[in-house]
């Protein structure tokens, strides 16, 4: 049996073969750009002043309804 390849296609191997090495490249790009250094957002432009946590009128009607 002979084969004979068309113009423009490409085998299933050959296909796979692309496939994994285009894989490998997206997968090099999104590691070498989560190395960039990241700025640390703050809501309001403002950073906050180390209140932290403060158990408002809401949160203990939360409290009070799950029974914590």
């Amino acid at each position: 049996m002979s084969e004979k390849k068309q113009a423009g296609t490409i085998g299933r191997r050959d296909f796979f073969r692309k496939a994994g090495l285009g894989a490998g490249a997206a997968g090099a790009v999104a590691v070498a750009l989560s190395r960039t250094p990241a700025k640390a957002a703050v809501a309001g432009g403002k950073a906050s002043g180390g209140k932290g946590y403060r158990e408002t009128e809401h949160v203990k009607k939360y409290y009070e309804l799950a029974r914590f």
